[in-house]
């Protein structure tokens, strides 16, 4: 059976997803997705035309966004969402905005992140991560040992600022990739979490 690759979902024409010759593994993924979600995110389909760039893709995200950390699931939620509203990215907004207000059961954080993390009510140390967080991002070669240390007087660890600054880097790249190729958001995301 071949599954088209809805033509909205970026504004690049990239081949259709084909299950007859998408390996068993990607297959399983996406029928996990759809059995957990409801729908397979736009940013899965989009990689969808290479194996290789999917499997890379996922193997990363799955790995700083699920894997070991100190950091929670809802803060590293927080900074893909707060990252992206600086790089103003239209699909990880809605998708990790969403992420946000079911992690957190709390839809005024996941809206405050995605307008201003400043008016948001955090943690000390949650706002000392965002801080860096947006520093990271907006002014890369600023940062320095003094910022560092700022967040280790918040109570992180290096290990923690490791996993703080792979997940700024990750976004950095995942929203230049969205929004270059136009990446649309699943509609799902929009009703959900509210």
């Amino acid at each position: 059976m071949k599954r088209s690759q809805p033509r909205d979902v970026t504004a690049l024409a990239l081949p259709d997803i084909d299950n007859a010759t998408m390996p068993q593994d990607l297959q399983d993924y996406f029928a996990k997705c759809e059995s957990k979600l409801g729908f397979i995110p736009n940013v899965l389909t989009a990689h969808a035309f290479d194996a290789t760039k999917l499997r890379n893709f996922m193997e990363v995200y799955n790995h700083l966004m699920m894997g070991d950390s100190e950091l929670s699931r809802l803060e590293r939620e927080m900074i893909a969402t707060t990252v992206s509203a600086r790089n103003r990215c239209h699909y990880c907004l809605v998708s990790h905005g969403q992420a946000v207000r079911e992690l957190s059961g709390d839809p005024s954080l996941g809206e405050s992140l995605v307008m201003n993390y400043r008016v948001a009510h955090l943690s000390a140390a949650q706002r000392a991560m965002l801080d860096f967080s947006v520093k990271l991002t907006e002014f890369p070669d600023a940062v320095d040992e003094a910022d560092r240390q700022g967040l280790r007087d918040a109570g992180y660890n290096d290990r923690t600022i490791w996993d703080i600054v792979s997940t700024v880097s990750f976004y950095a790249m995942s929203n230049r990739l969205a929004i270059g190729t136009a990446m649309q958001p699943n509609p799902e995301y929009h009703k959900r979490s509210r």
